[in-house]
């Protein structure tokens, strides 16, 4: 009888200090703060969401963005329709950004050769 008051003894104190703060992370108190939350809410709001479908500044083409090639220029991301677009973007951005070149896609020579 003196072992099992001795144990309870024991498992009330462990108890009692993972419940009041010693050892709290590992009884799930996560962030007590209020900043914890307001981090968290933070992120959620800056989730950003593509859109479905975009036009390729290359070649015109309309694109599904799930499986198109990207890149960021100047802060704004698009969207290609394959590799090779994406490095004729990469390599004269400005070229393909123009207000004319915006309303109509340039076109595109591609040799046999």
């Amino acid at each position: 009888m003196d072992a099992l008051v001795y144990f309870l003894f024991w498992a009330a104190l462990i108890f009692v200090m993972m419940r009041l703060g010693c050892g709290a992370h590992v009884m799930g108190h996560g962030g007590r703060g209020a900043r914890a939350g307001r981090s968290q809410d933070a992120s959620d709001a800056l989730r950003w969401i593509p859109p479905e479908t975009e036009v390729d500044p290359v070649c015109g083409r309309e694109i599904r963005t799930a499986a198109a090639k990207s890149a960021v220029h100047d802060g704004t991301v698009y969207y290609f329709c394959s590799r090779e677009c994406r490095e004729r973007f990469e390599a004269t951005p400005d070229s393909y950004l123009t207000a004319e070149a915006a309303n109509e896609p340039k076109l595109v020579e591609q040799s046999d050769g």
